[in-house]
Protein backbone atom coordinates (compact mmCIF):
# COMPACT_ATOMS: atom_id res chain seq x y z
CA UNK A 1 0.00 0.00 0.00
CA UNK A 2 1.28 3.45 -0.92
CA UNK A 3 2.34 5.33 2.20
CA UNK A 4 0.76 8.51 0.85
CA UNK A 5 -2.63 6.77 0.71
CA UNK A 6 -2.59 5.23 4.19
CA UNK A 7 -3.42 7.90 6.73
CA UNK A 8 -4.85 7.69 10.23
CA UNK A 9 -8.50 8.62 10.52
CA UNK A 10 -8.89 11.96 12.34
CA UNK A 11 -10.14 11.60 15.89
CA UNK A 12 -13.46 13.26 16.72
CA UNK A 13 -11.92 14.34 20.04
CA UNK A 14 -8.36 14.74 21.36
CA UNK A 15 -6.50 11.52 22.12
CA UNK A 16 -6.70 10.45 25.74
CA UNK A 17 -5.04 7.91 27.97
CA UNK A 18 -6.43 4.46 27.21
CA UNK A 19 -7.10 5.20 23.54
CA UNK A 20 -5.65 2.96 20.86
CA UNK A 21 -2.85 4.81 19.08
CA UNK A 22 -3.98 5.71 15.53
CA UNK A 23 -2.20 3.49 13.03
CA UNK A 24 -0.40 4.85 9.98
CA UNK A 25 2.10 3.92 7.29
CA UNK A 26 4.74 6.53 6.49
CA UNK A 27 8.21 7.12 5.10
CA UNK A 28 11.00 7.51 7.64
CA UNK A 29 14.76 7.80 7.73
CA UNK A 30 14.77 3.98 8.15
CA UNK A 31 12.35 3.24 5.31
CA UNK A 32 8.58 2.77 5.45
CA UNK A 33 7.16 1.90 8.85
CA UNK A 34 3.68 1.12 10.14
CA UNK A 35 3.00 2.16 13.70
CA UNK A 36 1.29 -1.15 14.48
CA UNK A 37 4.57 -2.84 13.61
CA UNK A 38 5.78 -1.78 17.07
CA UNK A 39 3.22 -3.98 18.83
CA UNK A 40 4.60 -6.38 21.45
CA UNK A 41 7.01 -3.75 22.78
CA UNK A 42 6.77 -0.30 24.34
CA UNK A 43 7.13 2.77 22.15
CA UNK A 44 7.81 6.47 22.74
CA UNK A 45 6.38 8.31 19.72
CA UNK A 46 7.35 11.97 19.88
CA UNK A 47 7.14 15.07 17.71
CA UNK A 48 9.51 17.99 17.35
CA UNK A 49 8.72 21.41 15.84
CA UNK A 50 11.34 21.43 13.08
CA UNK A 51 14.64 20.02 11.88
CA UNK A 52 17.82 22.11 12.22
CA UNK A 53 16.54 23.95 15.31
CA UNK A 54 18.56 24.35 18.53
CA UNK A 55 16.28 22.75 21.13
CA UNK A 56 15.31 19.85 18.86
CA UNK A 57 18.98 19.14 18.18
CA UNK A 58 19.77 18.87 21.89
CA UNK A 59 16.82 16.51 22.37
CA UNK A 60 17.86 14.24 19.51
CA UNK A 61 21.47 14.08 20.65
CA UNK A 62 20.34 13.16 24.18
CA UNK A 63 17.83 10.58 22.92
CA UNK A 64 20.44 9.00 20.67
CA UNK A 65 22.86 8.72 23.59
CA UNK A 66 20.11 7.15 25.73
CA UNK A 67 18.84 4.76 23.03
CA UNK A 68 20.43 1.69 24.64
CA UNK A 69 18.76 2.55 27.95
CA UNK A 70 15.37 2.66 26.24
CA UNK A 71 16.19 -0.63 24.49
CA UNK A 72 16.97 -2.19 27.89
CA UNK A 73 13.35 -1.35 28.81
CA UNK A 74 12.19 -3.03 25.57
CA UNK A 75 11.08 0.41 24.41
CA UNK A 76 11.54 1.75 20.88
CA UNK A 77 11.82 5.41 19.87
CA UNK A 78 10.06 7.03 16.91
CA UNK A 79 10.31 10.71 16.04
CA UNK A 80 8.15 12.89 13.77
CA UNK A 81 8.04 16.36 12.30
CA UNK A 82 6.29 17.90 9.32
CA UNK A 83 9.64 18.30 7.55
CA UNK A 84 10.37 16.21 4.46
CA UNK A 85 12.33 12.97 4.50
CA UNK A 86 15.19 14.76 2.73
CA UNK A 87 15.36 17.41 5.46
CA UNK A 88 15.40 14.63 8.08
CA UNK A 89 18.26 12.86 6.33
CA UNK A 90 20.28 16.06 5.97
CA UNK A 91 19.74 16.92 9.66
CA UNK A 92 20.73 13.43 10.82
CA UNK A 93 23.93 13.70 8.79
CA UNK A 94 24.66 17.18 10.16
CA UNK A 95 24.19 15.93 13.75
CA UNK A 96 26.63 13.10 13.08
CA UNK A 97 29.19 15.46 11.59
CA UNK A 98 28.82 18.14 14.28
CA UNK A 99 28.48 15.96 17.39
CA UNK A 100 29.73 12.51 16.40
CA UNK A 101 26.32 11.08 17.29
CA UNK A 102 24.34 8.72 15.06
CA UNK A 103 20.54 8.91 15.37
CA UNK A 104 19.60 5.22 15.69
CA UNK A 105 15.82 5.55 15.56
CA UNK A 106 13.51 6.45 12.64
CA UNK A 107 12.11 9.94 12.04
CA UNK A 108 8.74 10.11 10.29
CA UNK A 109 8.07 12.68 7.59
CA UNK A 110 4.63 14.28 7.75
CA UNK A 111 4.47 17.08 5.15
CA UNK A 112 0.68 16.79 4.82
CA UNK A 113 0.35 17.05 8.64
CA UNK A 114 -2.18 14.18 8.58
CA UNK A 115 -0.38 12.20 11.30
CA UNK A 116 0.34 15.26 13.42
CA UNK A 117 -3.31 16.30 13.32
CA UNK A 118 -4.56 12.79 14.10
CA UNK A 119 -2.39 12.83 17.23
CA UNK A 120 -3.13 16.44 18.14
CA UNK A 121 0.48 17.45 17.49
CA UNK A 122 -0.71 20.10 15.03
CA UNK A 123 -3.89 22.04 15.73
CA UNK A 124 -6.37 22.48 12.89
CA UNK A 125 -6.27 26.24 13.49
CA UNK A 126 -2.49 26.48 13.93
CA UNK A 127 -0.96 29.47 12.08
CA UNK A 128 1.99 27.35 10.91
CA UNK A 129 3.02 23.72 10.53
CA UNK A 130 5.26 23.49 13.58
CA UNK A 131 4.27 20.70 15.94
CA UNK A 132 4.35 20.96 19.70
CA UNK A 133 6.80 18.76 21.62
CA UNK A 134 4.29 15.98 22.15
CA UNK A 135 5.27 12.54 23.43
CA UNK A 136 3.06 9.44 23.54
CA UNK A 137 4.10 6.39 25.51
CA UNK A 138 2.36 3.43 23.86
CA UNK A 139 2.20 -0.02 25.44
CA UNK A 140 2.80 -3.37 23.66
CA UNK A 141 -0.92 -3.65 22.86
CA UNK A 142 -0.92 -0.28 21.08
CA UNK A 143 -2.68 1.62 23.89
CA UNK A 144 -1.62 5.15 24.86
CA UNK A 145 -0.50 5.09 28.51
CA UNK A 146 1.00 8.58 28.90
CA UNK A 147 0.96 11.89 27.04
CA UNK A 148 3.25 14.87 27.62
CA UNK A 149 3.26 18.24 25.86
CA UNK A 150 5.99 20.85 25.97
CA UNK A 151 6.11 24.21 24.16
CA UNK A 152 8.49 24.72 21.26
CA UNK A 153 10.97 26.74 23.36
CA UNK A 154 11.45 24.25 26.24
CA UNK A 155 13.21 20.93 25.76
CA UNK A 156 12.02 17.67 27.27
CA UNK A 157 13.98 15.72 29.89
CA UNK A 158 15.23 12.41 28.50
CA UNK A 159 15.81 11.19 32.06
CA UNK A 160 12.13 11.80 32.84
CA UNK A 161 11.09 10.02 29.65
CA UNK A 162 13.08 6.98 30.76
CA UNK A 163 11.66 7.17 34.28
CA UNK A 164 8.12 7.44 32.92
CA UNK A 165 8.48 4.33 30.76
CA UNK A 166 9.94 2.36 33.68
CA UNK A 167 7.17 3.61 36.00
CA UNK A 168 4.42 2.64 33.56
CA UNK A 169 5.94 -0.81 33.23
CA UNK A 170 6.15 -1.20 37.02
CA UNK A 171 2.47 -0.32 37.39
CA UNK A 172 1.26 -2.18 34.29
CA UNK A 173 0.02 -5.28 36.12
CA UNK A 174 -2.28 -3.28 38.38
CA UNK A 175 -0.76 -4.83 41.52
CA UNK A 176 1.21 -1.74 42.55
CA UNK A 177 1.24 2.04 42.21
CA UNK A 178 4.21 4.33 41.57
CA UNK A 179 4.96 7.05 44.16
CA UNK A 180 6.24 10.56 43.59
CA UNK A 181 9.82 10.73 42.39
CA UNK A 182 10.10 6.95 42.07
CA UNK A 183 13.21 5.53 40.44
CA UNK A 184 13.70 1.97 39.15
CA UNK A 185 14.69 -0.36 41.99
CA UNK A 186 12.80 1.58 44.65
CA UNK A 187 9.72 0.30 46.46
CA UNK A 188 6.22 0.82 45.08
CA UNK A 189 2.86 1.45 46.75
CA UNK A 190 0.06 -1.00 47.50
CA UNK A 191 -3.30 -0.30 45.79
CA UNK A 192 -5.91 1.36 48.04
CA UNK A 193 -7.66 -0.93 50.51
CA UNK A 194 -11.00 -2.12 49.16
CA UNK A 195 -12.41 -3.43 52.45
CA UNK A 196 -12.04 -2.98 56.20
CA UNK A 197 -10.33 -6.36 56.43
CA UNK A 198 -7.47 -5.06 54.31
CA UNK A 199 -6.69 -2.24 56.73
CA UNK A 200 -4.12 -3.01 59.40
CA UNK A 201 -3.01 -1.24 62.57
CA UNK A 202 -0.37 0.89 60.85
CA UNK A 203 -1.12 4.65 60.95
CA UNK A 204 -0.26 4.93 57.24
CA UNK A 205 -2.44 1.98 56.14
CA UNK A 206 -3.72 4.16 53.29
CA UNK A 207 -0.21 4.65 51.81
CA UNK A 208 1.77 1.43 52.19
CA UNK A 209 5.10 0.75 50.52
CA UNK A 210 5.51 -2.67 48.91
CA UNK A 211 8.21 -4.48 46.99
CA UNK A 212 7.85 -4.82 43.25
CA UNK A 213 5.55 -7.75 42.40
Amino acid sequence: MDAQNFRPAPFARPLRLGDEAPDFLARTTHGEIRLSGYRRRWLVFFSHPADFTPVCTTEFVALARAAERFAALDCALLGLSVDSLYAHLAWVRSIREAYGVTIPFPIVEDPSMAIGRAYGMVDEAAPDAATVRASYVIDPQGIIRAITWYPHNVGRSVEEMLRLVAALQAAAGGKALVPEGWQPGQRLLAPPAAAMAEMDDEPAWFCRAVDAP
